[in-house]
């Protein structure tokens, strides 16, 4: 048996899988707390991580059925990008700052230039910073937070974090460690020159985690660890990686000529490449994936959180709101929502609000509302999507994930708006599958077995053909319109270039 965790923004997921019989046997979930505060700062407290952990843990077991000491192997998957600093004794100095905090805005501005505007950037990491990138975040807590900066022994990122409470290993992984700003996602080594710019008085070789392989083991579980959670002894911990690696693995996108889209409280796309792909854009960040490839990512700040405001606005449950959204035509009878109530990262505003744009005494209502904030969640994805050019141009489907994948309707509104037929896994929570596909990978190797990764996809990542939805022709047609709408609110609000995207063509593998 192998158990995959997921430790998001809103919750740590954890699924146990069957691997020889090709199932998951059970899953659960536990939420976490959001710190949020001024100037746009998002942090959580690591010790809720933990807490959530070994409820889901336990409550996944129980639903498996399962005893625990038949468990092999754990992969951890973890939200990219968020800052874990601790002390000597492996305590945080400040609560983690999460991808999703845009307070370190000037903090990134300043480092771009001092590695020498994006060129330099390129040139030094292969990707150009972002805010939310690690490197920000630390920069910020030795400006803002002297005393805790001072008190710094390692530095982890927050699967890496979990990794260390399993194991009592500081170690990392390409793919997460590509997020964080000071590592060279083309060689996959620490850029030890761009950490000493960053944080001049830490010795990024006693500081920074030591980097393994993907398909490596960080260690086994410590003997305290073992006895709480009811493990036997000498259970390993797979490297693990970011959501976004491991949700790759877990719509088995690990090979060319696949794209994943993810609706979860941010956005993804992504696609394989078996090369480093060097994009013109600053916006698409050239990851190493969590299978010896990499990962062309582009991620959007506002999707399901966006959704969510609204949604709650109005009291409703999902099943309510999905009939709102069902109930009001394509564009929302005029309304456009620029949804940025955290900022956004594609395209790059970090200190951007929410705009409701068309509202008329005739169409404001409950429904068009809840349309247009789905549809400009959408319309986000759908310019990474285009930025990602022939990677996604010519792809036939797209594998869909996160909690908005559930939703028909929004999926009917995805395949429309990118004029590309999109289907789910059945498991829509991929990361923590990919997690323990991964922890097989990495059990069978230590074990001497050569299975690959892909035939392990090939046995659990299975395609529900129940949620198979392709784009109406007439519909696509209709959105062109309307996201040209979106795109002049975009210039109009923010400066964002309108320069005419590609024409959307409806395709389908069949």
């Amino acid at each position: 048996m192998y158990v995959g965790v997921d430790c998001g923004t809103q919750s740590t997921k954890v699924v146990v899988i069957d691997i020889e019989n090709g199932r998951i046997l059970g899953e659960s979930s536990r939420p976490h707390h959001l710190i949020e505060g001024a100037n746009g700062r998002r942090e959580q407290d690591p010790e809720e991580w933990m807490s959530a952990f070994f409820g889901a843990f336990t409550d996944a077991v129980t639903n498996a059925g399962i005893d625990p000491g038949t468990i092999r192997a754990i992969g951890v998957s973890g939200q990219q990008h968020g800052l874990v600093a601790l002390d000597a004794n492996g305590q945080p100095v400040h609560p983690a700052k999460l991808w999703c905090d845009t307070e370190t805005a000037k903090h990134n501005a300043a480092l771009v230039e001092q590695l020498g505007g994006e060129a330099g950037c390129l040139s030094k990491l292969g990707l150009v910073l972002q805010t939310g990138y690690t490197a920000s975040k630390l920069a910020w807590l030795r400006e803002e937070r002297p005393d805790a900066y001072r008190r710094i022994d390692s530095i982890l990122l927050p699967h890496d974090y979990l990794n260390f409470r399993l194991t009592g290993e500081r170690v990392a992984e390409a793919g997460d460690a590509s997020g964080t700003g000071y590592f060279d996602t083309r060689t996959r080594q620490w850029r030890n020159d761009v950490f000493s710019i960053i944080a001049p008085e830490l010795n990024p070789e006693q500081v920074l985690p030591r980097l393994i392989g993907s398909r490596d083991a960080a260690g086994t579980v410590l003997p305290a660890m073992a006895k709480q959670l009811g493990l036997g002894p000498g259970v390993l911990v797979s490297s693990g990686g970011g959501d976004n690696m491991m949700g790759a693995i877990g719509t088995g996108n690990i090979q060319p000529g696949r794209i994943t889209l993810s609706l979860g409280t941010s956005g993804t796309v992504y696609a394989f490449s078996r090369q480093p792909v060097l994009s013109d854009n600053a916006m698409v960040a050239n990851f190493c994936d969590s299978s010896d490839g990499w990962l062309p990512l582009i991620c959007t700040m506002n999707v399901t959180s966006a959704s969510t405001l609204v949604r709650n606005l109005f009291g409703l449950d999902l099943g309510t709101f999905s009939e709102c959204v069902a109930a009001a035509p394509p564009g929302a009878e005029g309304i456009t929502i620029l949804p940025f109530f955290n900022g956004e990262r594609v395209p790059m505003l970090p200190h951007a609000s929410a705009s409701f744009l068309g509202l008329t005494s005739l169409n404001t209502t409950q429904a068009n509302l809840c349309r247009a904030v789905v549809e400009s969640a959408t319309f986000g994805l759908r310019y990474g999507f285009e930025l990602l050019g022939d990677l996604a141009r010519d792809a036939h489907q797209i594998r869909l994930i996160g909690g908005g994948a559930r939703s028909a309707v929004w999926r009917q509104i995805v395949a429309d708006v990118l004029g590309v037929e999109v289907i789910c896994p059945h498991i829509t929570e991929a990361a923590a599958l990919g997690a323990a596909i991964q922890a097989a990978w990495c059990d069978q190797h230590s074990q001497g077995e050569e299975s690959s990764l892909a035939s392990l996809c090939e046995r659990l990542v299975s395609l529900d053909q129940d949620t198979l939805t392709r784009p109406d022709p007439a519909t696509t047609a209709t959105y062109q319109g309307i996201y040209q709408r979106y795109r002049t609110a975009l210039q109009q609000r923010h400066g964002v270039s309108p320069a005419e995207p590609a024409q959307p063509q409806t395709r389908s593998t069949t």
